[in-house]
Formats: structure tokens, C-alpha cells, sequence
């Protein structure tokens, strides 16, 4: 049975967060002399001389509306990268406790699990890119605190059968992280619909990949209030800043401008998948819920430097196991495609 005390670190249990000033200040005032900040403003604006709101509650409220999803059930993180790290940092004891991820996936798991000392036990995907669910279960142990997944999956673009996780969520009494960064571009219904019935369940999301905002460095996590009151416990008192809180803000009124992109993305991800397959370079294309592709080629590591040497930067993946020969292509405008399929057909006619 999940006990979500079970799993807390105890020095975590015991932490005494740091308090800022704006955590101890509550209402509405006109002059702040609290926070040592410098009270003639700023060379940019007079309002980037404070500190932000530590919370984030403006834009948790609109997020709130968006996702369905109450204000205190969201976490947002300096990118989902923090929120991958907080995560580690409060259940796993170092030197002791260890994590499942599920290769091929995103690689900061295991870069945070290596930064705070924590094991790594790594169960590979089967060969169409699913669980394997009776691997995992010999590999969790007692001191196995948390299972990373990641649906629609990086590299490989597809999403985990939904049947299989759940079986997990329910035989697995850790906690599992769900990441859907690509999730706006995929077929599949968010794990956020499953987070009352699921109490061990934390969903990663980001505004980076369908908002277009990677630049601000935004991602949120979605869990239980005593999860989410643990990673607030935890993460550094001002870690949005205010420019990037102003501009998520201006961003989350334009909901049907990203879905318009959505639909745009989705529809040249379409043309490539028809299309790259008829290059004789290219061996295979795996369907993808993303807004990358996973394409197996001739020469991957010749097509990659070919690419590059024209400016063109994909992703080299032929090294990681189940993507031998593959490249990771991120969808572009319709221009930048064009220019991808043309640079793909020099390739093939001078190397002919």
C-alpha cells in the first residue's frame, strides 16, 4: 500500500524550509522595506527590483484553469529539470536508494540520480518501444523509491500503453513520474485524468515544447497536495523568476494561438512521416506522438555530420540502445523541412 511517510527522506521530514519575505508577508501593501531589496527600482523597469512572488500563485490560478487541475496540486519548477531533481532530492537517500528508468528515455533522470548519489537500475523497453512489465517488477527492491517514465516517449516519440502503466500504478507502491512534455501533440489522454485515483502519481509537463516558452524555463509538476507541499518544502525561495512569471502569464491568455500551432506542428510532422520514407537514406520512421521523429537511416553518424556541415542540426541517437542508427528529428517550420528533405536528397545523389 503506497504511505507517501514511508518514503520521505528523514531529514527531509525534518527540514525547517527557508522563509523568505514575501512567504511571511500576506495581503496587500504599497511600501516594501522587508527584503533588502534596492527601493529605486531597476536600469530595466521599477518592478524587477523585487523579489518575485515565491509561489507563483497568479499563474498556478490560470494553469488551475487550463489543466483542470486545483492550484495546490501544481509545483513549477526552473524548467522540469528542477522538478526532476526535487523530486530525487526528497525521497531517495543517497548511497542507499534507487530509481527505475526505462531506456531509451530522457537522460536527466540519470543525471539526477548521479548528481545526489542515488542508484540507477535501468530496465530497457521492449523492441516496440513498451514496458516490460516483468522486468520491472523483478528489478524494484525495497529501497526502489520512484519510477521515471515518459509518455510520448523521448527519444522514440510513441506513448507507453496506457493498460501496462496502469497496471504498474497499481502493483507499485513507490512513486511513479509520469513526464509528458510532448503530451499537447499526442492522440493519448493526460495522466493528469488519473491523479485522484492515483496518490503515488506525479505528472511532469512543461511549457518549453507545445507553448513555445523554452526560453523562460518553466515546467510543472502535477501531484497530491502533501507531494507538492514536499517539493515546495524543498526548492529555492525565488526560483521563477519575474520575467518569466510575467510573460507565462501574457502566454496562458492565448490558448488557441498554441492550439493552432499544435495543429500546425502535427500536420507537417504528417508530411515528413509520408515523406522521409521514400529517400533511399532512410530505412525506417517511427510513428510519433511528439513533435520530433525518430528516423532510422543508412549512416546515421555521415548524415548527421552531412546535416550539420549545411547547417542543419538534428540529434544523433544511433548510440542508445533500441536507436542504433537513428537520428532524432525535430519538426520545423514548413521551410526548414523543405530544407531538411532537400539537403537528404544531395546526400543520397552525391553519395551516389
Amino acid at each position: 500500500m503506497f504511505n507517501l511517510d514511508n518514503l520521505i527522506r528523514p531529514n527531509i521530514k525534518a527540514l525547517v524550509p527557508y522563509s523568505s519575505a514575501r512567504d511571511e508577508f500576506k495581503g496587500e501593501a504599497s511600501i516594501f522595506l522587508d527584503a533588502n531589496e534596492n527601493s529605486l527600482g531597476s536600469p530595466l523597469t521599477k518592478w524587477y527590483n523585487r523579489y518575485p512572488d515565491p509561489m507563483q500563485w497568479a499563474i498556478k490560478e490560470k494553469l488551475s484553469v487550463v489543466k483542470g487541475v486545483p492550484p495546490q496540486h501544481i509545483f513549477l519548477g526552473n524548467g522540469s529539470d528542477e522538478c526532476i531533481d526535487i523530486l530525487i532530492r526528497a525521497f531517495c537517500e543517497p548511497a542507499l536508494d534507487n530509481i527505475i528508468i526505462v531506456p531509451p528515455t530522457y537522460g536527466m533522470y540519470e543525471v539526477s540520480a548521479n548528481i545526489n548519489n542515488v542508484d540507477i537500475k535501468k530496465v530497457p523497453l521492449t523492441p516496440d518501444f513498451q514496458l516490460d512489465l516483468q522486468a520491472l517488477e523483478e528489478a524494484v527492491d525495497d529501497h526502489t523509491k520512484m519510477i521515471f517514465l515518459c509518455s510520448p516517449n523521448n527519444p522514440t516519440g510513441n506513448s507507453l500503453n496506457r493498460e501496462e502503466v496502469e497496471i504498474l500504478l497499481n502493483n507499485y507502491f513507490g512513486i511513479v513520474v509520469m513526464d509528458e512534455a510532448y503530451v499537447n501533440f499526442s492522440r493519448q489522454k493526460s495522466y493528469l485524468l488519473e491523479m485522484e485515483d492515483y496518490p503515488n502519481l506525479v505528472v511532469l509537463q512543461t511549457l518549453s515544447k507545445a507553448w513555445g516558452l523554452a526560453a523562460l524555463r518553466v515546467g510543472m509538476a502535477f501531484a497530491s497536495k502533501p507531494i507538492i507541499d514536499i517539493m515546495n518544502k524543498i526548492k529555492p525561495p525565488y526560483n521563477i523568476n519575474q520575467a518569466s512569471q510575467d510573460l507565462v502569464l501574457k502566454a496562458l491568455d492565448e490558448v488557441e494561438q498554441v492550439n493552432e500551432m499544435i495543429r500546425v506542428l502535427v500536420q507537417e510532422r504528417t508530411k515528413l512521416e509520408d515523406t522521409l520514407p521514400k529517400l533511399d537514406c532512410v530505412l525506417a520512421v517511427y510513428p510519433s506522438d511528439a513533435n520530433f521523429l525518430l528516423v532510422k537511416v543508412t549512416e546515421a553518424k555521415k548524415i548527421y555530420q552531412y546535416l550539420l556541415d549545411q547547417g542543419i542540426v538534428v540529434r544523433d541517437r544511433s548510440n542508445v540502445i533500441l536507436c542504433e542508427g537513428c537520428l532524432r528529428i525535430t519538426v520545423g517550420t514548413e521551410n526548414e523541412n523543405v530544407a531538411l528533405l532537400n539537403a537528404l536528397k544531395f546526400y543520397i545523389h552525391n553519395s551516389n
